[in-house]
């Protein structure tokens, strides 16, 4: 079909994103292939969810642009110090200790984009949705590949061609690759710091251990004084972004209780995240104490050390303390502030806690994990090591493959994890993890680094568990969506990259609303059209202008859509960073209001889903643990509908669900977006069995194979109905599905293009196995007759006979309508007459 403008109305959400400097830049494209407007307008900080607001001005969605000013587009973030030590001023010198602050500077030029063609897709012709709206000829079978059908009989195990071809970790990275992204003047890696955060930002502080001088509110407490912490949208909200002092002067402090005697070695420092106000401290001391009664000030020869604090509310700056302290309690004491702002401020302690020698069994404090896994953070050299490792410790069950590159030219690499890698067998689930869509959140891509290593380790000892899930499951893993944000955020560390750096593609693109948004497809079809019946539920279509070349698609969005419509993926999901909460679709709203509940469907299974995640999950699943940011997700059994907690348009969860059979639920995995690597063992803890059970759900509901009744091949895009869920899916191409249902019965019906339906009852157990589902579809005559005569052969004489009578058939009941319309008019012409 000949593509057509689609104008949808003006829509309208704010935008929360880092930042405090209003940008509004646009974006216009020609008529030639969809008129559109994309303006965003900058307004504060990013929200504790890890996910952006966004202020929407558009008529159709591109995906979201970071809010950031456009020499972000071109430039990288840059350590302007190999080290921080605090420099001694002259004797009496009143000048305050230089802190690290970091300015950007040019990054090497980023290449020049290649033309990335769109997405492949099998021609197929779709239904118009509404009157006004024409689809192009973008496939809604998606999920087929573009080869041949197989032919041999279902009850034989078929497998797919490899369509992504398996990597060679032995080959070098590309030079060209190699020079953009690490420039030989820069270090690769981190400043390493003699000692570990105390855990403010992470919440191994607790609430107890934080005091202050004095504060404004309860909102603005001491507890709030917490590295990288998020503020509310309300002025006055009781979730605030720092702790602020009620007082202006130099006498106010903010205290750490660290328990134990700590060897403090620095602090880190960030101003107030806020949307109203501009608060942030510029010069501040420490001093340190034993019993809180007689305070030691940090020294700096023979003065008082006076440190370098912010210059903006965001970006995190480290001061070193001149020589290391050792103490229970430290006090970081400000000495000047914005002098249009007040004292407020976020904090990070960098401390080693010394061995308490009256414990006689040091082990029993020992937190961590007995699995041998590396936990460490990995930049894209040490990741490619490790997947490199786990391959060839397990080779038989593991592959290594790319889906596409970044657009700096790394390599979307994913682990497959299978008892017959590069192939799907007949009857076997695809499931996939997928993290690191936003680069700085980077806890997901060490959790499936470690489960690669977890799953091939007890794979071989003969876990029976693990045995099962590898022998059952094809599993995929994709341990970083965006590459290039990650190596942006690797680059300052841990404590050091602020809430925001890295977060978007090197083009500055929030992937999480790049995919396209066919949300808003199916909510105006449904209002425009008058017979219900002839709507589709599944597998829209991508609309035309989102597959052009000059959309505002990320390539790795492509990429991952390319994934999505090669493998018959049943289950996935999104591991994120920043809070602790497990999102179910829809993750957008209906009309665009901020937040509203939007349920799918399915409804009930989602929140299943997202259930057994979460309570398996040992710090969601703590009554006692306080709120990340500035929500409580505890009220809701740390499961929320997207919708309901803030509206993303162009979200994966709902991309996948919309255009394919996979069902997709986001997870929140932990306060802090990039933990220490200190930190890493308790998370692997937290998360392991979360991240086992959850894949165990791919074998929930019903599964078979749609069968030719005369053939017993299987059926490709044979449409799977259930009774009373207006949501249906699709068989792969070998006939295979999986519907995932939680316990009950159902009534499922299976609908083929030339095949008769077939309708039959189908219950869901609650074990941990799926219902054996199979169907057996007869061809209707017309379509045994358009095979015989595709392949010159001679038509029988029992078809010719059922052809006579359906011809016969139709000619009478043709007959019949013909006659009882003239009957019709015949009385209304007498009643006339009469």
């Amino acid at each position: 079909m000949a593509p057509t403008v689609i104008l949808l109305s003006l829509l309208t959400f704010i935008v929360v994103l880092v930042g405090g400097v209003t940008t509004s830049p646009s974006l216009k494209k020609s008529a030639t292939t969809a008129s559109y407007n994309l303006n965003y307008t900058q307004t504060s900080s990013a929200t504790g969810s890890g996910r952006a607001r966004i202020k929407y001005r558009t008529t159709s969605t591109y995906g979201n642009i970071s809010p950031t000013k456009v020499s972000r587009f071109s430039k990288t973030v840059k350590t302007t110090e190999a080290t921080n030590r605090a420099l001694k001023p002259t004797e009496g010198s009143t000048k305050p200790l230089r802190a690290t602050t970091f300015k950007p500077t040019p990054a090497t030029r980023a290449p020049k984009r290649t033309t990335v063609k769109p997405f492949e897709s099998t021609k197929g012709t779709t239904k118009t949705l509404k009157p006004t709206v024409k689809w192009t000829e973008v496939s809604t079978k998606a999920l087929t590949p573009t080869t041949v059908k197989p032919t041999l009989p279902a009850t034989k195990t078929t497998t797919t061609p490899v369509r992504f071809s398996t990597e060679d970790l032995n080959e070098n990275i590309d030079k060209n690759v190699e020079r953009r992204v690490w420039n030989t003047k820069e270090s690769e890696e981190p400043q390493i710091f003699e000692c570990p955060p105390l855990g403010l930002e992470s919440l191994k502080v607790k609430d107890s251990q934080i005091q202050a001088s004095s504060y404004k509110r309860m909102g603005l407490g001491p507890h709030r004084g917490r590295l990288n912490i998020q503020s509310g949208v309300e002025d006055g909200d009781i979730y605030d972004g720092a702790w602020c002092a009620q007082y202006k002067d130099q006498n106010q402090w903010l205290q750490i209780d660290a328990k134990k005697l700590t060897r403090f070695t620095a602090v880190i420092l960030q101003g107030r995240s806020s949307i109203w106000s501009l608060d942030f401290v510029e010069t501040f001391k420490v001093q340190v104490s034993n019993e809180t009664i007689k305070w030691k000030p940090c020294m700096n020869g023979t003065e008082e050390a006076v440190f370098e604090g912010n210059k903006d509310s965001e970006t995190p700056v480290l001061a070193i303390l001149p020589e290391p302290a050792v103490a229970q309690y430290i006090r970081i004491n400000p000495q000047t502030w914005f002098k249009n702002g007040t004292i407020c401020l976020r904090a990070e302690i960098l401390g080693c806690e010394l061995p308490d020698p009256n414990n006689i069994y040091p082990w029993q404090a020992e937190e961590g994990t007995k699995d041998k896994l590396d936990f460490r953070h990995h930049n894209y050299k040490e990741m490619r090591k490790l997947m490199k490792s786990v391959n060839e410790m397990c080779p038989d069950i593991t592959r290594i493959y790319s889906i596409g590159k970044s657009y700096m030219g790394l390599k979307l690499y994913v682990m497959e994890i299978s008892d017959n890698p590069g192939k799907h067998e007949l009857g076997e689930p695809e499931f996939r993890y997928v993290a690191g869509m936003h680069g700085n959140e980077v806890l997901g891509r060490e959790l499936l680094l470690n489960l690669m290593e977890y799953i091939c380790q007890e794979y071989k000892r003969g876990n029976q568990r693990i045995v099962h899930l590898v022998k059952e499951t094809r599993i995929h893993l994709l341990p970083s969506m965006n590459p290039d944000g990650y190596e942006m955020a690797y680059k300052k560390g841990s404590e050091l990259s602020g809430w925001a750096l890295g977060r978007y593609s090197y083009e500055g693109i929030d992937m999480n609303h790049n995919f396209a948004d066919l949300n808003t497809v199916m909510w105006d079809a449904i209002e425009l059209e008058t017979d219900k019946s002839k709507l589709i539920n599944h597998y829209f279509p991508i609309p035309e202008h989102y597959t052009s070349e000059d959309a505002m698609v990320a390539p790795e969005t492509r990429a991952v859509i390319s994934w999505m419509q090669t493998i018959p993926f049943v289950l996935s999901a999104n591991l994120h960073g920043g809070e602790l909460v497990v999102t179910y679709p829809f993750d957008m709203t209906k009309d665009w209001a901020p937040k509203e509940h939007t349920p799918t469907p399915d409804e009930s299974f989602f929140r299943w889903l997202a259930t057994v995640y979460a309570s398996t999950n040992h710090v969601m699943s703590n009554p006692d643990r306080r709120p990340c940011h500035n929500e409580d997700f505890l009220r809701y059994n740390n499961i929320i509908n997207g919708a309901n907690w803030h509206t993303v348009p162009g979200s994966m969860n709902d991309f996948s669900y919309l255009h394919t059979n996979c069902f997709e639920v986001t997870v929140e995995l932990s306060c802090d977006k990039f933990p220490h690597a200190s930190e890493l063992p308790i998370e692997w803890e937290n998360n392991k069995e979360s991240l086992l059970v959850y894949m165990e759900q791919v074998h929930r509901g019903i599964k078979g194979v749609v069968k030719d009744k005369d053939t017993e091949a299987g059926i490709a895009d044979a449409i799977i109905k259930v009774d009373d869920i207006d949501h249906h899916i699709r068989s792969a191409f070998n006939g295979d599905f999986w519907r995932l249902l939680n316990p009950g019965d159902y009534d499922i019906t299976v609908t083929a293009e030339g095949y008769f339906p077939s309708t039959r009852s189908c219950r869901v157990e609650y074990e941990r196995y799926p219902t054996i589902c199979d169907f057996h579809l007869t061809k209707t005559p017309k379509q045994h007759l358009r095979e015989i005569l595709a392949k010159g052969g001679k038509i029988p004489k029992d078809l010719q006979l059922r052809l006579r009578q359906l011809r016969i058939r139709k000619l009478r009941a043709s007959t019949k309508l013909i006659n009882q319309r003239r009957a019709s008019q015949q009385r209304r012409a007498r009643g006339a007459h009469n």
